[in-house]
């Protein structure tokens, strides 16, 4: 009994091992993969070159404290700041060019030093964040929680403006009737403190000032967060993205079946046969290229369709962009099909081959992971693969809100890819395998 089986077993690792390709992708697909996440999520003990986040401050108030915290910002490694009109960051937040805007408003420096003292009326921070990126917005408001408080601080305890909100305090606080006599007491206890530091640092330029303060103090401004979706009142849904992600994922899926479905047909004689029929190269292409084309359409269809019903996802954007964007993809998916039919030489090797590259393109285009997180090299990488187009285009035309325009570049992307793959694949079309 046991001979038969090990022959069995011989069998089957013979099989494995005589396609030295399909061996070797069986090894290297796995550990370029896992090598990929690894790096991304700072591999070797998080040295990795972690990606900054794109922030722009518009500063309305242009006092000295509102200028202190934009440069406070801007020397912080974990931010890539930029200048910007209230108007201008909105839009950039819109369209997905930047994750968060900082508005600081008027009056925030002189506002932020009273409520330092007295917490009763806090200034508001306006943070514009896109909704896709609230990870990126809880990193940015903890950054800036640290700098409001380092800059107003030293400004209140040693700052030529400080001076001033100290001496309008104590002025205010003699007239205030509402306040427990106590407390009033304590707090007048504490100005006139905080007077007498201000006189020394006059006099001792150079001072550290109050990065050290405790006690009773409170944040001197709140944040006023809003996400920036495709109109007002209208929330952010999650599923549009994830939904992109999976179709994009699955469509090329079905893509690598149509590829390896002509070399099995090609294995088994059939193109050989069909070349004395009267079919040419460019209709045997051509027809597997549109019904791959119409299977991608159907399955784009059917999956927003389930979307739209069951978990709310709208096209906010352009239906005519949504369209164009899901044709285009479609096309690039057949190309893409008939590229791998065209250099592949055995089903079994190519089937690994394809899958790897089906699989990095959907890591790159954010399908998987928020492009965002990579490194910046990388995100400039991501624009020549066209599933990162694909998505931006999806996401453009659905939660973003964004008209036809937005969906040309990824339109004229994924069409110059299908053409791409398409006479590459003409080009290395055979009708027989090799020998």
């Amino acid at each position: 009994m046991m001979i038969p089986f090990g022959a069995l077993i011989r069998k089957d690792l013979r099989l494995f091992f005589s396609d030295r390709r399909a061996v070797t992708m069986s090894f290297v697909a796995p550990i370029l993969i896992a090598a990929f996440f690894g790096y991304v999520f700072g591999g070797n003990g998080g040295k990795t070159e972690t990606s900054k986040i794109q922030v722009l401050v518009a500063d309305q108030d242009g006092s000295a404290i509102s200028k202190a915290i934009a440069a406070d910002l801007t020397a912080s490694p974990s931010l890539e700041v930029k200048p910007s009109s209230l108007e201008e960051a909105r839009e950039a937040v819109r369209k997905g060019k930047a994750g968060v805007a900082i508005v600081i408003p008027k009056e925030f420096g002189t506002e932020a030093g009273r409520a330092f003292f007295r917490p009763e009326k806090k200034p508001e921070i306006g943070v514009l964040y896109d909704p896709s990126h609230s990870a990126e917005q809880g990193m940015v408001q903890g950054i800036l929680t640290g700098s409001v408080m380092q800059i107003v601080s030293k400004e209140m305890f040693g700052g030529t403006s400080g001076q001033k909100v100290v001496q309008e305090t104590l002025s205010d606080l003699e007239k205030n009737q509402q306040m427990v006599p106590a407390d009033k007491n304590s707090l007048r206890a504490l100005l006139q403190g905080v007077e007498t530091w201000n006189g020394r640092v006059k006099e001792r330029e150079g001072a550290a000032g109050a990065t050290g303060i405790s006690g009773g103090l409170s944040v001197p401004y709140q944040i006023k967060a809003e996400a920036v979706t495709a109109k007002s009142g209208v929330q952010y849904n999650g599923y549009a993205h994830s939904f992109g992600g999976m179709s994009v994922q699955f469509i090329l899926f079905m893509g690598i079946d149509v590829g390896i479905g002509m070399l099995l047909l090609r294995e088994r004689g059939l193109w050989k046969r069909l070349r004395a029929a009267p079919l040419s190269r460019g209709m045997l292409l051509g027809s597997r290229a549109v019904s791959a084309a119409l299977i991608s359409m159907l399955i784009l269809t059917v999956v927003f369709s389930v979307a739209r019903v069951v978990f709310g996802v709208k096209i906010e954007g352009s239906m005519a962009g949504f369209i164009g964007v899901c044709v285009a993809f479609s096309l690039m998916t057949a190309a893409f099909g008939l590229l791998i039919a065209a250099i592949g030489k055995t089903a079994e090797a190519t089937r690994g081959l394809a899958v790897l590259v089906t699989l990095i393109m959907v890591m790159l285009g954010g399908a998987w992971v928020p492009a965002f997180v990579f490194p910046q090299w990388l995100q400039k990488v991501t624009m020549l693969v066209p599933t990162r187009w694909a998505m931006d285009g999806l996401d453009a035309m659905t939660w973003r809100g964004l008209g036809f325009s937005a969906a040309l570049g990824p339109i004229g992307v994924l069409l110059l890819c299908a053409v791409v793959f398409g006479a590459l694949a003409v080009s290395r079309f055979q009708w027989e395998a090799e020998g």
